[in-house]
């Protein structure tokens, strides 16, 4: 029996299914009660655990497909529009099946090395959920060992990047120009408006706490000694990388990164790979920005290298840690007595390359835009609990935070801006604006789309399914 228990995410046109889903940094419903739920059913005429009661274009939908995928939501709480939801979760394998299709046509594939990201992204959220906790427990909780697991997930989160590549090639020309966003929001009802949560500008200065040569030269030596017992054959470098790595994703891969282009990697740690052509020579200690590593080549294909690493960050004292606060906090009480600017200091002071030459700005940026501008959520937690109490122009008090490559420092920040929540104005919101209008079209894309791929495909519906509401047009012939 093959079970589905994955979001159909046609998240690009905002197309509304519920379907629970497991999905990194998502909500988990408790599967082993579901399955053993499933499992546990007395095969009937009311619950036949291998009957195909669809079929669109040679792939059958079962009705244990159907059931699994409405126990999964319900454990979530999801309520149905129609019925008892049975027309609603085969209508969403239906479209699944529809996207795939379309998928193999296309020839569009995803790289292992995507999937194999994806599923350990998958598996670190599951272990750090309080009731799980460890590797140990989630192998008991599923009942299957770490490599079954991943395995099982293997085809589910495959489909799920073929669908989302799919929708994005066909909605991958959409765009609107100023005057059809002015159109679209022309006779709109104020109250019927966008509302802009409130938003902040945040300029930041980073103080690196320094490390002691002694932790220096311990994590060296802890590399080197790891070279030399792989060098002597005492164990695998896989075995060391799972046991010692501070990588998490990649210790659960024996420290295997999948290939990697140059400009994918640190500039130090990329220089060490790509100079690296027998796995039996590991490279020597290399310090990038994430810390200390030993690297072993695995492969190259064209202008990417497969390699493992073994990473280990030193660790930073209290000393340092406070020092870097009071280093902060003179800064602090200087720009405060007007000796110089915030913005000055970050050019000559701040540790943080990405803001340094912006005077100090954090940058906000996704795949559709650059802006100064965050909502309080997409703040670094650390800068958001600090800016919460903040009034525009003050500057915090020194606090410690972990950066986005892992790395504890110390920071100030100044409160630039604060934008209160608001109903969206051309003028002031235009991004956010346009970027409902383009949903709205990718939308509307989609939808036709799924129409049109439904009159061209063969469908065939047990005939109790047949009245069931559903959304798209063209399912029952």
């Amino acid at each position: 029996m093959k079970v589905y228990i994955y979001k159909v995410g046609l998240l690009l046109a905002g197309i509304g299914f519920s379907v629970a889903g497991l999905h990194a940094g998502g909500h988990i419903a408790p599967l082993r009660q579901v399955l053993d739920s499933t499992l546990s059913r007395p095969v009937s005429d009311k619950s036949v655990v291998d009957e195909v009661v669809c079929v669109v274009g040679d792939e059958p939908i079962l009705k244990s497909d159907i059931e699994v995928m409405k126990l999964q939501a319900q454990a979530e709480g999801v309520k149905w529009k129609n019925g008892n939801g049975d027309g609603e979760i085969m209508e969403q394998i239906a479209v699944q099946k529809l996207f795939l299709h379309q998928a193999a046509l296309d020839s569009i594939d995803v790289p292992e090395s995507e999937i194999a990201q994806g599923i350990d992204q998958q598996i670190d959220y599951w272990i750090s959920m309080p009731q799980i906790g460890s590797k140990e427990k989630l192998e008991e909780f599923q009942r299957k060992s770490l490599a079954q697991i991943r395995q099982d997930l293997h085809d589910d989160y495959k489909n799920r990047q073929l669908m989302q590549k799919m929708q994005e090639k066909l909605v991958s020309d959409i765009k609107v120009s100023p005057s059809e966003v002015r159109e679209y929001f022309k006779n709109m009802p104020s109250d019927s408006l966008p509302v802009i949560p409130t938003m902040v500008e945040v300029q930041i200065l980073t103080q690196t706490p320094r490390i002691e040569q002694e932790e220096i030269n311990r994590i060296k030596n802890e590399l080197r000694s790891y070279t030399e017992r792989v060098t002597k054959g005492e164990t695998s470098f896989q075995t060391l990388a799972s046991l010692y790595s501070q990588d998490p994703g990649s210790a659960r891969r024996g420290g295997e990164l999948g290939y990697m282009g140059r400009g994918m990697l640190d500039p130090a740690f990329a220089a060490a790979a790509f100079n690296l052509t027998d796995p039996q020579k590991l490279s020597k200690v290399v310090e990038s920005e994430f810390g200390y590593h030993i690297i072993q080549f695995v492969d190259r294909r064209g202008d990417k290298v497969n390699c493992r690493h073994i990473l280990l960050k030193p660790r930073v004292s209290e000393a340092s840690i406070e020092a870097a606060k009071l280093r902060l906090d003179s800064i602090g009480s200087d720009i405060r007595a007007g000796k110089f600017t915030f913005d000055g200091a970050t050019a000559f002071v701040s540790d943080d390359k990405d803001t340094k030459n912006n005077h100090g700005l954090m940058v906000n940026s996704s795949e559709n835009s650059r802006t100064s501008r965050f909502k309080m959520k997409d703040l670094p937690t650390e800068v958001a609990q600090v800016v919460e109490t903040m009034e525009v122009g003050d500057i915090s008090a020194p606090f410690q935070m972990v950066n986005e490559k892992g790395k504890t420092v110390c920071a100030i920040v100044k409160l630039k801006s604060r934008i209160p929540e608001h109903r969206a104005t051309i003028t002031e919101d235009f991004q956010a604006m346009k970027d409902v209008v383009v949903a709205k079209r990718r939308q509307e894309v989609l939808h036709d789309w799924i129409v049109r791929k439904i009159k061209d495909t063969y469908v065939s519906m047990n005939p109790r399914y047949k009245n069931s509401k559903f959304e798209y047009e063209g399912w029952v012939r």
